[in-house]
């Protein structure tokens, strides 16, 4: 676990913060262990024509540490970055307990307000 302080925060690249605020989709299986959370950004700002080779995850930060995901799609028409989507999965109860702490807290640092699970 890295960057525990309060800022929460989404990477592509380490130490450049994604400021695109993504359309969420999560969706849990049957046996509500596992499930997965689904991140669409459209025109990501952190995410440049030089620099998009060098993703290989999707960070989400928060005080508690790191989580990441490998499953990282980027869609580019005529030389313009358009979008990522990413997706983080999850397979215990613990794991889905962090991601909701992370996402409770990203909501919050982006002003969405608090929710509930």
């Amino acid at each position: 676990m890295t960057n525990k302080n309060k800022r929460v925060t989404i990477q592509f690249i380490k130490g450049i913060d994604e400021t695109t605020q993504p359309e969420i989709r999560l969706s849990r299986d049957r046996n509500k262990k596992t499930g997965q959370a689904i991140y669409k950004f459209r025109n990501p700002t952190s995410i440049s024509e030089e620099n998009y080779k060098n993703i290989e995850k999707m960070y989400l930060i928060d005080k508690e540490g790191e989580l990441s995901t490998r499953k990282v799609n980027i869609y580019i028409l005529d030389k313009n970055l358009k979008e990522i989507v990413s997706i983080y999965s999850w397979k215990t109860d613990i794991d889905f307990n962090r991601f909701m702490r992370f996402a409770r807290r990203y909501a919050e640092f982006i002003s969405l307000g608090s929710f509930e699970s």
